[in-house]
């Protein structure tokens, strides 16, 4: 039987750019970085603004609905990322961190510690080292390693996991209810995220119909690794069809990229009510596309613009 050597492959030949090729991989393999970490996790956004800054990527936990930033490095840690960390953390209104790096110096460790230590229990910080490995000319592997996370991080995952069961279920037996009523929507089944993404190909943006506790709303953002500008640009051309058939206003944005909310109070933990929910997300997405289409067939080409 003969056995190969594994053998560590440089990041930099795998991933030329952070912001460019590591960034958008990840965010289109969440699956990888979950398995890891012990949570899953559904992509928000990447490159999300934060003041003059960019957070790398911003996700949603999906056993407690909080939101998760995540900062990569494919160099060694250092006290920029660190800083920028912090900074990040309010903007986005994250409870959990995971840093991500090709080595941890150990100062960072040490203030990663300090941190999990000197922060209240739904806070949490993990310093994730990542690597690529092969045997001979195999596919090359992506590694993740947690380095360090809080000290009952274990314990108390499972019991959020536990706990949270429930929201899960609702959100699958949900969705279900909507697929029955509009089969033609496209939602698979089963489906157990908080958000359904539709695409609307006349304009090139998705439709995002989401669910939470007290609510249901739908809100409008680009492609995924897009840049927040160019789906902004796009919206722009059609502020006022927005306005005057939905009643909502572009500038009405969060910081990662979502656009023209609109959303609808409802007691979602009744059962009684899915029906209606249903019904409000469908005819509001309906809406939405007519307003969009709408505003592509009325708007001059550029060529007849003089543009």
């Amino acid at each position: 039987m003969e056995f190969g050597e594994l053998r560590n492959v440089t990041l930099r030949e795998v991933w030329g750019h952070e912001a460019n090729d590591f960034t958008p991989w990840l965010a289109a393999n969440m699956e990888r970085l979950s398995k890891a970490v012990g949570f899953q996790m559904e992509l928000e956004g990447t490159e999300v603004a934060v003041e003059q800054f960019s957070a790398d990527i911003v996700a949603r936990n999906l056993a407690d609905d909080s939101r998760v930033l995540i900062e990569n490095q494919l160099e060694g840690s250092d006290h920029t990322h660190l800083g920028q960390i912090l900074t990040y953390l309010a903007g986005v209104q994250a409870q959990t961190v995971i840093w991500i790096a090709r080595e941890f110096d150990e100062s960072h460790r040490s203030a990663i510690r300090w941190l999990n230590d000197h922060t209240v229990q739904s806070f949490g910080f993990l310093a994730v080292r990542v690597r690529v490995v092969r045997i001979a000319d195999s596919p090359l592997v992506p590694l993740f390693e947690v380095l360090e996370r809080p000290s009952s991080w274990d314990r108390s995952v499972r019991k959020t996991v536990d706990s949270e069961s429930e929201l899960t279920r609702f959100r699958r037996e949900f969705w279900a209810c909507y697929a029955k009523r509009y089969p033609n929507d496209g939602i698979p089944i089963p489906y157990k995220a908080s958000s359904f993404w539709m695409w609307v190909p006349s304009v090139e943006l998705y439709l995002s119909l989401y669910v939470a506790q007290g609510a249901v709303g739908i809100w409008v953002r680009g492609k995924r690794g897009e840049p927040v500008e160019e789906v902004r640009e796009r919206i722009e051309a059609r502020e006022q069809v927005l306005r005057e058939g939905l009643g909502v206003a572009i500038g009405d944005a969060t910081s990662w990229g979502s656009y023209a909310r609109s959303s609808c109070a409802f007691a979602t933990n009744e059962r009684g009510n899915w029906a209606a929910m249903a019904d409000w997300l469908h005819d509001k997405s309906v809406e939405y596309r007519r307003v969009f289409e709408s505003a592509s067939t009325s708007q001059p080409s550029k060529e007849a613009s003089g543009k």
